[in-house]
């Protein structure tokens, strides 16, 4: 990624953060059950999302380093996991705060609770492997394996077994029967929050691209 492209990306990122913000503080209306706490969910659903994109490109990114054995494809597959942490602890804080402010408890083990700490131990045990390993070559191929089969374990945690218990978690954005169940003006919004989260991520990872190809260019 090149000086101007990251402008432009950065731009872009910036522009919808301030539509973001403007959207979810001045045109969604309050949730019925939920009130003004609904805001919380446009910032809460995109950094789970990001975290789920980062772990399944870490272990695209494995995988591309078991075929062609090329450690730049480990380095960015530590980076986007790590990158995935970061965003999975973002998800959990930000839960939390929707968890005190609704059931009056920052923690209960909820079902999606429980499941999103049992991925923030999945993944931090991928980040204490890899320090434990000084031999680059070796602590790749470990790594990829781990970040594959990792990856498995993330539908069931975030999206299965929440679904198969009682939670006081809302209902998802797409309920049991298939249908939207958010009005127009949230769903807009949700999607705005998508996009910029995603955006933040794509740059976050071009950035180690770029410094990727300095340092092997150097």
């Amino acid at each position: 990624m090149n000086l101007k492209q990251g402008n432009v990306l950065l731009a872009a990122i910036g522009s919808l953060t301030l539509v973001l913000l403007y959207l979810v503080f001045w045109v969604v209306p309050p949730a019925q059950g939920l009130g003004n706490y609904v805001r919380i969910a446009f910032f809460h659903i995109p950094l789970a999302w990001v975290s789920v994109l980062a772990f399944f490109m870490s272990a695209g990114w494995g995988a591309g380093y078991l075929r062609r054995r090329e450690l730049r494809f480990d380095a960015l597959s530590a980076a986007s996991a790590k990158l995935g942490l970061i965003f999975v602890v973002l998800a959990t804080v930000s839960g939390a705060i929707f968890s005190k402010l609704t059931w009056g408890a920052y923690w209960n083990w909820d079902p999606r609770q429980t499941t999103i700490f049992v991925l923030l131990l999945i993944y931090g045990a991928y980040l204490t492997l890899r320090a434990a390993m000084p031999e680059p070559n070796r602590r790749a191929r470990v790594s990829a394996v781990y970040a594959l089969f990792s990856f498995l374990t993330v539908p069931f945690l975030v999206f299965v077994i929440p679904r198969l218990f009682f939670s006081l978690h809302p209902s998802p954005v797409i309920n049991g029967s298939g249908s939207l169940a958010m009005e127009p003006v949230m769903f807009m919004t949700l999607m705005v929050g998508l996009l910029d989260a995603t955006l933040v991520y794509v740059w976050l990872v071009q950035k180690r691209i770029s410094r990727e190809n300095r340092e092997a260019a150097a």
